[in-house]
């Protein structure tokens, strides 16, 4: 194979699908070079290509301009705005971009300065809501830009979000300004919102007299979820004034309210109340209680977007929930049912992620306890389980006949830091990534005495689901020489895709180089696959024009092993609308999005290898797994993934690539056809840096064989 494709792609046409779909971290890129060069040297190239931005100003216009030709009826701009508010309130944050990314089409194509303050305001709310933060500022500022008619429609919301934003950072001072702002430019209706995020923002920066003052102007709430989150705010203001015997009180009262069909969900966070007022009376028993009985109902609760709580400025964070009963088991030894929080918190997020819009399996919403977790595991087996708190990292090694719970003093902002350290020294091919792999080797590894020769599964929190565990060091080596490794995003899923589909027929699906365009074209991919298919007599290979998505979905249901050589993106805004490029059908681009995979009948796959840039990445639900293709594999059926974390060189993947496939044709399972995989790049001498032999992850079954092939 040539180069680096897959890797790093023209500025032109990093432009072009930027606006054409206005979609997050692009992954799939293209240059060639006679031989593979330095690790610095390609991955700088590849960092260069990446500067260009999507779901900018242009880029979405340009995507309402495309969608709007599409549209049949077409609607005004202020119609597609009104659309674009009430998707984003249901949590449909693409769709909303693309109703707001139409307006400002129009607003555009007909001049109307109001209707680009409007579109722009919409834009800012539905980044916020996502979590894209940077983004939701940035035409929270634009549409400051543009005068409106009736400037409280635009000046007073828009500041609300900026204050949101900064409140979710911890500036609760800048934020109290930004809401002062708000108010004093808010229409009467909407301006008790902002009040009651202002009280909220108060009480976080320490003013609890003036959060009081203001607490006690609010009228009362006509509905009756705004009516609850503001009596939350009541009690949480007790709890600021220092009177947590009063707050403890006042959350009992509301653990019996009624608030229609979300009742159970308010009375979580009452629950919640009351463990975090017995936690400040010094009763930790009680408040360990109080957590059980707030986690009691969650999984009946937690499908669903609610944008109330972000009109009213409490970011409710149901991990917090989770963190506070994983710390308390932990402070008071009770490993078990800290692990056990711990992996309830983990397993049901995907329908947190779907929010109701993607049928799931009971199967993936079913946990293990412990006991169960045990007696699935080989002697040789152990699993390592991290929760990053916000004071310190908690892990627990779970072998057949035992636990270890360690607590390694690393704060979760500091993690996130040496994480983000470790990884830009490995994507950018710095050598500095050898001394931070030995750093955090010793710092996340060295506190668990493995030994060599376990099979590690690894079932990451946070911001190491953003790590390669295979490239931390430990004694001068790197964990993938001495133990084989594998991810998963629960154990409880884990242990069910390992029952799933312990052997698989050795026939081999394999998607290759899907013609778009010129541009877009994947030479090496193609070779790769046709190496491929060689391993496996067996086999069904389609290429350039044919690897198209009415083909992949055609044969999802029989193929138990997949293998696609594609470009990838990952939409950071929504991560069920992150695609796969294949090829175009009847003259149009048809690419696979995220949620059509929910829909697809996997079960009889067992293995689906992404072979694309950093298609194993997505937003991060917060305290979870990383949502995108990961998750949409797993839930759709399939029982182990491999997938990479940044962009990938052509040549040494086909070493991977071959090295693995070979393996399991010969009857090695997947763990360790993996393993051999990576050190069979890792000994190139070319190629020994990390940045080539450690992008992609097992993830899931981590037992799979498959039948040595006819």
């Amino acid at each position: 194979m040539q180069g680096f494709s897959r890797f790093v792609w023209a500025h032109s046409a990093r432009k072009w699908i930027a606006g054409a779909f206005g979609l997050g971290a692009l992954v799939g890129c293209q240059w060639a070079m006679a031989q593979a060069p330095d690790a610095e040297a390609a991955a700088s190239k590849q960092e260069q290509a990446r500067l260009a931005d999507t779901d900018t100003l242009l880029a979405l216009t340009n995507d309402g301009a495309v969608l709007y030709a599409q549209d049949s009826p077409k609607l005004s701009g202020y119609q597609y705005c009104s659309q674009a508010v009430a998707l984003a309130e249901a949590g449909e944050f693409r769709q909303s971009v693309r109703a707001a990314s139409k307006a400002l089409h129009l607003a555009n194509a007909t001049r109307d300065p109001n209707l680009l303050a409007m579109a722009n305001r919409d834009l800012a709310i539905v980044y916020s809501y996502s979590g894209q933060l940077e983004k939701a500022v940035e035409f929270a500022r634009e549409a400051l830009k543009h005068p409106a008619r009736d400037p409280k429609l635009v000046v007073g919301p828009v500041h609300k979000v900026i204050g949101d934003v900064q409140t979710r950072r911890g500036d609760y001072a800048g934020a109290v300004q930004s809401y002062d702002t708000a108010l004093a430019n808010s229409s009467r209706r909407y301006a008790p919102l902002v009040q009651s995020s202002l009280v909220n923002a108060l009480i976080e920066s320490g003013d609890a007299a003036r959060a009081r003052q203001l607490l006690g102007t609010l009228p009362p709430p006509r509905e009756a979820p705004l009516a609850a989150q503001l009596d939350r705010t009541r009690a949480r203001l007790l709890l600021a004034e220092n009177k947590p015997a009063e707050a403890r009180d006042l959350y009992l009262q509301l653990t019996t309210r009624s608030v229609g069909t979300d009742s159970g969900y308010y009375q979580l966070w009452a629950w919640d109340g009351v463990a975090r007022s017995e936690l400040a009376l010094g009763q930790k028993q009680a408040a360990a209680e109080a957590v059980g009985r707030a986690l009691g109902g969650v999984d009946a609760v937690r499908a669903k977007f609610r944008s109330e709580e972000f009109k009213m400025g409490l970011f409710s964070d149901l991990q917090a929930v989770f963190e506070r009963g994983v710390g308390l088991y932990s402070d008071v030894g009770d490993a078990r049912q800290a692990f056990e929080l711990s992996e309830r918190s983990r397993s049901r997020a995907l329908l947190d992620a779907v929010r109701g819009r993607a049928r799931v399996s009971s199967e993936a919403a079913a946990t293990v306890d412990l006991a169960t977790l045990q007696r699935t595991l080989a002697p040789d087996e152990r699993v390592l389980q991290f929760h990053a708190l916000p004071d310190r990292l908690q892990t627990w090694v779970v072998g057949p006949s035992g636990i270890e719970a360690k607590s390694i003093a690393i704060k979760r902002d500091d993690l996130i830091e040496l994480v983000e350290t470790f990884r830009n020294s490995v994507v950018r091919g710095r050598r500095a990534a050898i001394a931070n792999a030995d750093k955090l080797g010793a710092a996340l590894l060295g506190p668990l005495a493995l030994k060599p020769g376990e099979r590690l599964v690894i079932v990451p929190h946070g911001p190491l689901h953003y790590l390669p565990f295979q490239a931390l060091r430990l004694n001068g080596r790197y964990l993938i020489e001495t133990n084989p490794v594998s991810v998963a995003p629960s154990m409880s899923i884990a242990v069910q895709l390992a029952q799933r589909s312990p052997r698989v027929d050795a026939a081999l699906v394999a998607f290759g180089n899907p013609r778009i365009e010129d541009k877009y074209d994947l030479p090496g991919a193609e070779v790769e696959v046709k190496q491929l298919a060689q391993l496996f007599p067996r086999n069904n290979v389609y290429m350039g024009a044919a690897a198209t998505k009415t083909q992949f979905r055609d044969v999802a249901a029989r193929a138990p092993l997949m293998h696609v050589a594609a470009h990838a993106e990952a939409d950071q805004i929504d991560p069920l609308y992150s695609r796969i490029l294949l090829a175009n059908e009847d003259g149009k681009q048809n690419f696979l999005e995220a949620h059509e995979i929910l829909g697809l009948p996997m079960q009889g796959t067992a293995l689906v290898t992404l072979s694309a840039c950093e298609s194993g990445l997505g937003r991060i639900a917060q305290g979870d797994e990383v949502l995108g293709f990961t998750r949409s594999f797993l839930s759709a059926g399939t029982s182990s993934l491999i997938s990479s974390l940044w962009p990938v060189a052509d040549d040494a993947t086909a070493i991977l690539m071959s090295t693995l496939y070979a393996e399991l044709a010969k009857g090695r399972d997947i763990q360790q056809a993996m393993q051999a995989g990576q050190l069979a790049v890792l000994k190139e001498p070319r190629m020994s840096h990390p940045f080539f032999w450690a992008p992609f992850n097992l993830i899931g079954n981590w037992r799979l064989k498959v039948g040595s092939p006819a």
